[in-house]
């Protein structure tokens, strides 16, 4: 049931007159043209929660399962937008033409102006029975695309396909936009309404990359030894594709191969699921501490199988918290087998791309999957398939599951009432089935980049990633993709979690330690806001530049927001337009963060309709960076960072190790190579009110987070002192104009030095989780 609107709850602005109508053939906002030409039978009605937008829609002349009609012309109007390059992802494009477009667009913000016209946000959403998307028209139309999914569902009266919102702030607009559709659809719950699981703050180990579909016991308990013997010992243990029972259809069931005969790339894609339970290489794992795994413990996971597996490694490495599957949303890559004992009725569905899917970039997945088909569950019976398979890894110690493979429902909606009724059937099943078995979050969702899962999916769902895979190398075959696609990656990230961030978590994605871009990559994950975890294989790890991200009992220095791209960076091209760099800002408790990547080199073309390399690009380029670049007003909620009346901030970069003070507006020049980065811990200066002394705490800054360290900061003006409680081991460095007296770590004096106007102390691993109390006398 959606819920209710007052002034009082909604978190949006009190209605005034509408500041976006539609206006004789004009969309116009705050008196300024927006789209031009709208065709007479586009019909807008004002929202009732808010005068600062409306929703759109159209009548047809017949009822059809597909329409494409134009909503007006964009013309010189900057824009970004989200766009899905892939079935399963969705990237970043900017434009100022509605031809400028690409299909399957999620999202679309149109730039302000200087002379009064306010940001406008276009989002095509669900009615009915009904899905939108947004793509370019005729002479700059912009087409709002409306499908069922399925021939038998047709419609040609529509009213709310699409909403638009405006505003003065970027960031405000699309979490406002985002409250008005949740209680216009009651269909989902916003991010800031839900709690993401706890492996976001711990370090984490994914098997994939480390084994791909060979993972097996012995590997997955090395691989953690390894990590836990080097310092970095993993909160979360992700076991991803590898350990479920499977067959190809041209296989004997009966065997005991169970699909890992199929461990080539994209081998596994056809195949099916033929039991909820582990593979025999789980299955067969035998506990050493069991003397009789043949006596009342067999089949019940005391002393054999994945039961035993979980036990032994959460017992013998206690940092272990959570142990994470990997599973598909229709049960694996190809779905069920059908008519096979113990799982529910499944039938192998021809998938089909709609029009806009076919002008997404070519895949493997999606080719293995229109070949071979999806043993799909109907949805009646999709809480079947959740129950077998969750309530067998409950029952084994599993604390969590990676859904895969999300979107393709849409290709198999024929005879299911379309794509939205046949989601709305599994994400409803999925969600109660991750109420009763994962603690209601217990999900990192995966492939799942469109507005159907964002807006019918996530009731429960709260983390979820938000960039295509990490790709060590290229998978075309080029070799500068090694280095070109981790720019890519990082885009996808920042920009996609403007849109998908008031729904998910945004998750990264994992990374590999030893990676030549290894670096680039974890400066990215300590400022994400999201889990840190890696794919390193077993024994190939690169602890000096773990240790910067994990702390020694497996914890992280997470930021309390999830990082976004800076309003200047917002309309532009990071990736080959050969100027501009990532900026991305978050916040920690008392400081903000400042990133800054140099992604140029490579991206999506839209005359090959895939992610190329774009090598002219690649060279140096120089941003500017301040103290304004944090939106200190648009993070979390719960503990905004107040700088009403800061006249200073002090910034220090983490790896010229350099501070600079800097007034609000200031700004600092940076110059960065091909795929470096630079990041920035920015603190506000407080005068001490006894001594006039001027301080900020910067953090550890042997941590890529430096600022995440600091826990809490108490300034007693009577005392003359500053007390920082600091979570961490290492260099902890604050901005002091005067050199302290003295500095006591836990109530004891500790040697200090003072060089630049930074106090420098060693602070020393606790021996626990608890934080080191510093005391600044001055």
């Amino acid at each position: 049931m959606a819920p209710s609107l007052t002034k009082e709850n909604s978190g949006i602005a009190e209605i005034k007159p509408p500041l976006i109508s539609l206006q004789g053939p004009e969309f116009v906002a705050n008196g300024h043209l927006v789209l031009s030409d709208v065709p007479p039978n586009v019909v807008a009605t004002p929202s009732a929660a808010t005068a600062y937008g409306c929703f759109v829609g159209f009548d047809a002349d017949e009822a059809k399962s597909r329409h494409v009609v134009s909503i007006g012309k964009l013309k010189g109007i900057r824009f970004m937008s989200i766009f899905r390059f892939k079935v399963w992802w969705t990237t970043h494009w900017v434009g100022d033409n509605g031809r400028d477009l690409e299909n399957e667009t999620q999202m679309v913000i149109l730039e302000k102006s200087d002379s009064g016209r306010p940001y406008v946000l276009l989002l095509p959403i669900v009615e009915g029975q009904f899905r939108s998307s947004l793509q370019p028209g005729e002479d700059d139309s912009v087409d709002l695309c409306v499908e069922s999914g399925s021939t038998k569902v047709a419609g040609e009266n529509f009213r709310s396909s699409l909403y638009i919102h405006t505003g003065d702030d970027p960031y405000r607009l699309v979490k406002e936009a985002m409250r008005v559709v949740r209680a216009h659809l009651g269909t989902f719950k916003l991010l800031e309404e839900k709690t993401p699981p706890g492996i976001v703050d711990r370090f984490g180990w994914c098997t994939w990359d480390a084994f791909y579909l060979k993972v097996h016991p012995q590997g997955v308990w090395e691989g953690v030894k390894g990590l836990v013997d080097g310092g970095c010992p993993p909160g979360l243990v992700l076991i991803d594709d590898g350990w479920q029972s499977i067959s190809h259809d041209d296989d004997d069931p009966t065997t005991d191969q169970e699909g890992m005969n199929r461990t080539a790339a994209g081998e596994q894609m056809p195949c099916r699921l033929i039991k909820f339970k582990e593979n025999y290489k789980f299955r067969d794992y035998v506990s050493p501490k069991s003397s009789d795994p043949t006596g009342p413990g067999k089949g019940k996971g005391k002393g054999k199988g994945m039961g035993a597996f979980v036990r032994d490694l959460k017992d013998e490495f206690r940092t272990v918290d959570y142990v994470y599957v990997w599973h598909a949303l229709c049960g694996y890559w190809g779905g069920l087998r059908p008519k096979y004992p113990g799982l529910p009725e499944s039938n192998v569905i021809a998938p089909k791309l709609s029009p806009g899917l076919k002008l997404t970039m070519e895949d493997l997945a999606v080719d293995k999957i229109v070949n071979n088909g999806i043993g799909l569950v109907p949805p009646e019976k999709a809480d079947e398939l959740y129950e077998g398979l969750h309530s067998h890894l409950e029952s084994v110690g599993i604390d969590g599951v990676k859904v895969d493979v999300i979107h393709l429902l849409e290709m198999v909606c024929e005879e299911y009432g379309g794509r939205v009724e046949l989601a709305k059937a599994y994400y409803k099943a999925l969600t109660a089935s991750v109420k009763k078995h994962f603690k209601g979050n217990g999900v990192i969702a995966s492939m799942e980049h469109c507005n159907d899962f964002m807006l019918l999916g996530t009731e429960a769902i709260s983390l979820g990633r938000v960039g295509d895979d990490f790709w060590c190398t290229d998978p075309s075959g080029d070799p500068n993709g090694t280095f070109w696609l981790q720019g890519c990656h990082m885009v996808h990230c920042a920009y996609n979690s403007l849109w998908m961030g008031n729904f998910i978590h945004p998750d990264w994605d994992m990374f590999q330690s030893t990676h030549p871009c290894a670096v680039f990559h974890a400066a990215s994950r300590a400022i994400s806001g999201g889990p840190i975890y890696v794919s390193d294989s077993v024994g190939k790890h690169n602890f000096e530049l773990l240790k910067t991200l994990v702390l020694p009992d497996g914890s992280i220095l997470r930021c309390q927001y999830y990082a976004l791209p800076t309003r200047d960076c917002l309309f532009q091209d990071p990736l080959h337009d050969g100027t501009t760099m990532l900026k991305i800002w978050n916040l920690n408790k008392f400081t903000g963060v400042l990133g800054a990547f140099n992604c140029q080199g490579g991206g999506w073309c839209r005359e090959a309709r895939r992610n190329k390399c774009a090598s002219q690009y690649s060279h140096a380029v120089t941003a500017m960076a301040s103290p304004k670049d944090i939106e200190w007003r648009n993070g979390n909620a719960n503990s905004p960072i107040s700088i009403e009346g800061v006249q200073l901030f002090a910034m220090y970069m983490f790896k010229a190790k350099k501070l600079v003070l800097s007034k609000p507006s200031q700004k600092t020049g940076i110059s960065l190579d091909p795929f470096d980065f630079e990041l920035m811990t920015v603190s506000p200066v407080t005068v001490l009110a006894g001594k006039s002394v001027q301080f900020s705490p910067i953090g550890l800054v042997n941590m890529l987070n430096s600022g995440g360290a600091i826990e809490s900061l108490t300034f007693d003006g009577e005392e003359n002192s500053v007390r920082v409680a600091v979570k961490g081991t290492g260099e902890m460095r604050v901005f002091s104009s005067e050199k302290p007296r003295s500095c006591r770590i836990n109530g004891k004096d500790v040697a200090f030095a003072y060089d630049e106007c930074m106090v420098i102390i060693q602070v020393p691993w606790p021996n626990s989780s608890n934080p080191s109390l510093i005391d600044y006398l001055f």
